[in-house]
């Protein structure tokens, strides 16, 4: 009600002095909370979180698989742009085992606390004793995979040991490791299936 009965003084005012020129009266409206507002909202733009799409998208490249081996014509069977594709798969391997290992350790340091609850602790140890059979698996797969890079800078790779064939771009590609083609390997199989049944 306050403010019709200012209005209305300001009309009759303004009606009885028509010489002098009216003045608009105009209320202020508080300023400051809108300014907070618009504070609020640029924090929380600036708080979005594109360093974290970087990163993401840096693992993604790294963890690319190579594409597969196309021979040019004629190519050499082993040649040097065939070692070298062979050498970045093997070299790319051992450093994701090595990684994860370091990770192993690090995950059983920072766990190594036994829990109160003997369920609890047995649970942990289980764990512990998978982890490490997994590690010592893949010790072995490093030891395996730096012989396979010696056997390349002995100009060995990709011939079978037993019979000294190809062992072929596709088996190595599935299987960078592999010291016997095909036919050897099943032939091993079948030997070791009648030995021990």
């Amino acid at each position: 009600m306050n403010k019709a009965n200012s209005d209305k003084k300001t009309k009759l005012t303004i009606a009885k002095n028509k010489n002098t020129p009216a003045k608009k009266v105009v209320a202020k409206k508080p300023v400051a909370k809108k300014v907070v507002v618009k504070k609020l909202v640029a924090k929380k733009v600036i708080a979005k979180k594109p360093v974290v799409k970087k990163l993401v998208a840096k693992k993604a490249v790294a963890k690319k698989k190579p594409v597969a081996y196309k021979p040019k014509k004629k190519e050499k069977y082993m040649s040097a742009p065939m070692k070298r594709h062979f050498t970045v798969i093997l070299t790319n391997w051992r450093n994701d085992l090595r990684e994860e290992m370091q990770k192993t350790f690090e995950h059983l340091k920072d766990k190594g606390e036994k829990p109160a609850d003997d369920l609890d602790r047995a649970s942990q140890e289980e764990e512990f004793a998978f982890e490490l059979r997994t590690r010592d698996r893949e010790r072995k797969l490093i030891n395996k995979i730096s012989s396979s890079m010696d056997l390349i800078k002995q100009n060995d790779y990709g011939y079978c040991e037993s019979c000294g064939v190809n062992i072929g771009i596709k088996r190595l590609e599935a299987r960078p490791t592999a010291t016997h083609c095909i036919d050897c390997k099943t032939l091993d199989e079948i030997k070791e299936k009648q030995h021990s049944g």
